[in-house]
């Protein structure tokens, strides 16, 4: 059986032997760096003391010490290039290792992501940001796979079918490692070979709405005739056989390409701009087409894009043109070419041509890439915690059945589980319990194991059976002194807001999830209003969750069959207080404020 402390263990292995690689091909890099010196000063020897015999052996001395320095060029390359990749597949390897510790530190730098402030349930989740899902999820290698991942988790699946083909996809990448390491690497390689998370965004801009060069074609056409006469005019003149007369069109030719040289100079230094880019699109590309998809047949149907029409052709050509605009930086050689044929002309309108047939293909390869890096990041969570479960999506209108339940961000060591279920629509869950005894860790739980669940993910559970349901939380409010709005406020605008949505004409039934209901005012009318809150919630077209310290609450359950009482224990042991993080049913018994109180040395009356 497959564990975690067994895949562990082989990561850690792997990591020593990166290392070790690595080490080796340092060492031979650096005796490569000193044969390349050795080959250059070598060779220059050989030659000048060739020159002392002359003749042919000038010319065969110069040829065997640039073949011998072309050789030790080649070769030290060769082993960079593996440096960067076993470097990159390390850095892989220890941020899967961070992951399965929960090692934030170790991890590379969450990536912010921009959410609107009525979110129905960001905040309260941790689904964004340091130490959050998206986080501890995210092992995409561009900033737009990572953003394709935060919408996943916080805008999720709504049916079904999605969720259980996305659900495939993943478990049919989960034992393809191979893959989606060799994937990592050659997107980090594309990276700069620093493995820095980059963006595809300036690429798809510059294939948008690109023209396609048939303004340009007339003034090639003419350009081209008039550089054919001018030749045939100035080899006359040259024989002796004519006057000057090449001087007129040559003044005419020259006139004609200045008229475009504003426009095929911003072309190409645009171009120029996003070589780069196009360099890393490509080595990605050129791996996805040539994978072998036989033994996975959804991958393969994702991936026709790339297989229908292979994208590093386009990109080769488009590579080749940009680099013979490269011209331009030697502007004796490019002054002289341009004036002999329209050098810049033509290339720019082979440019715009390649540039249109991209702009239908490029934008639908890059969203496949990014949907693969997106699920990449989902298969390596299920790989690194084969524990975690895929959840069953169950037709009923109401289901929520959960085994040995926990938090995926709470460490393995430490995570408690829990079992828990809820049996018909319109029904609410009240939970009691003492200040730490787990109450709102257990609505996080359960909010995080929905994230994952409609994001297509696993849940950190032994089995889950749920609906499709929308999801909304009231946990962590806050005020805002800069809009003048206090705590209780922002509290009551908030239920009114999970209110509204509840009650709004919605296909999805609503799973709520509510902290301390209205802590921010006096126990008379936190208890009122709780009250009628709750009345509100029940037998609406949702379900969900409410933890309180208003015990008074639990006696909503005698008269509506619809509310269950759960709560969380604490004990005293060895003068500390203890806590189990078990639910269980019922009402909670205790209370421990004046306990805590006392503890940190508080004075408490008994009276």
């Amino acid at each position: 059986m497959t564990t975690k402390q067994n895949r562990q263990r082989a990561l850690r292995q792997q990591q020593a032997r990166l290392q070790r690689h690595i080490a080796a091909l340092r060492r031979t890099s650096a005796r490569l760096s000193w044969a390349r010196l050795g080959a250059f000063f070598g060779g220059f020897l050989i030659v000048f003391f060739a020159f002392s015999i002359g003749g042919t052996v000038v010319w065969v001395s110069a040829a065997l010490a640039v073949s011998i320095f072309g050789a030790a060029v080649f070769a030290h390359r060769r082993i960079e290039r593996g440096v960067t990749r076993h470097r990159l597949l390390l850095a892989l390897v220890e941020a899967h290792l961070a992951r399965m510790d929960l090692d934030w530190a170790a991890l590379p730098p969450a990536f912010d992501v921009p959410v609107h402030a009525g979110h129905p349930y960001h905040i309260d989740l941790d689904v964004t940001g340091d130490r959050s899902l998206h986080h501890l999820l995210d092992a995409a290698t561009t900033r737009e796979g990572s953003l394709r991942l935060s919408q996943w988790l916080l805008s999720p699946l709504t049916s079904k079918a999605a969720i259980e083909d996305r659900q495939a996809l993943v478990r049919e990448l989960i034992p393809m490692v191979v893959f989606r390491d060799k994937l990592a690497v050659s997107a980090g390689i594309a990276g700069g070979q620093t493995g820095r998370r980059w963006s595809v965004a300036r690429l798809l801009k510059w294939a948008e709405s690109p023209e396609d060069g048939g303004s340009l074609k007339p003034m090639l056409l003419a350009a081209a005739g008039l550089a054919i006469i001018d030749a045939a005019l100035f080899l006359l003149h040259r024989n002796g056989l004519l006057p000057p007369l090449w001087i007129a069109p040559f003044f005419v030719y020259m006139l004609l390409i200045g008229s475009r040289y504003r426009e095929t100079s911003e072309l190409f230094g645009e171009s120029l701009e996003l070589q780069d880019g196009l360099e890393q699109a490509g080595t990605v590309f050129q791996y996805l087409e040539r994978f072998g998809y036989s033994a996975s047949p959804r991958l393969r149907v994702l991936c026709d894009v790339f297989l229908s029409a292979r994208p590093s052709t386009s990109l080769r050509r488009i590579r080749r043109i940009v680099t013979a605009a490269g011209l331009q930086q030697n502007v004796i050689l490019w002054g002289i070419v341009n004036a002999v044929v329209p050098w810049d002309m033509f290339f720019a309108y082979q440019l715009r041509r390649e540039r249109v047939a991209l702009a239908r293909l490029l934008p639908q390869w890059i969203d496949t890439w990014l949907e693969l890096e997106a699920l990449s990041s989902l298969a390596v969570y299920a790989y690194l915690n084969p524990a975690a479960t895929f959840p069953e999506i169950s037709d009923a209108p109401m289901a929520f059945q959960a085994r040995q339940l926990g938090h995926p961000l709470i460490p393995e060591a430490q995570r408690i589980c829990n079992d828990f279920s809820i049996g018909a629509m319109g029904d609410v869950a009240i939970i009691t319990g003492s200040n730490m005894s787990g109450k709102s860790s257990f609505l996080r739980t359960l909010g995080a194991n929905l994230i994952l669940t409609y994001a297509g993910a696993p849940a950190a559970a032994e089995s889950l059976n749920v609906s499709v349901f929308r999801l909304f939380t009231c946990i962590r409010v806050t005020d805002s002194l800069a809009d003048g709005i206090s705590y209780f406020y922002a509290e009551a605008r908030r239920l009114k807001a999970l209110l509204d949505a509840l009650e709004s004409d919605e296909t999805l039934p609503m799973f709520f999830l509510i902290d301390e209901i209205f802590r921010g005012t006096n126990n008379r009318e936190r208890l009122i209003g709780s009250r009628a809150y709750i009345r509100a919630l029940v037998g609406k077209f949702g379900v969900g969750v409410i933890s309180t310290h208003d015990l008074e609450l639990v006696q909503l359950a005698d008269e509506m069959p619809q509310v269950t009482n759960y709560h969380f224990e604490d004990r005293i042991a060895d003068g500390q207080m203890a806590f189990d993080y078990v639910l269980r049913d019922g009402p909670s018994p205790t209370t421990n404020a004046l306990k805590i109180m006392r503890q940190v040395g508080l004075p408490v009356s008994e009276g």
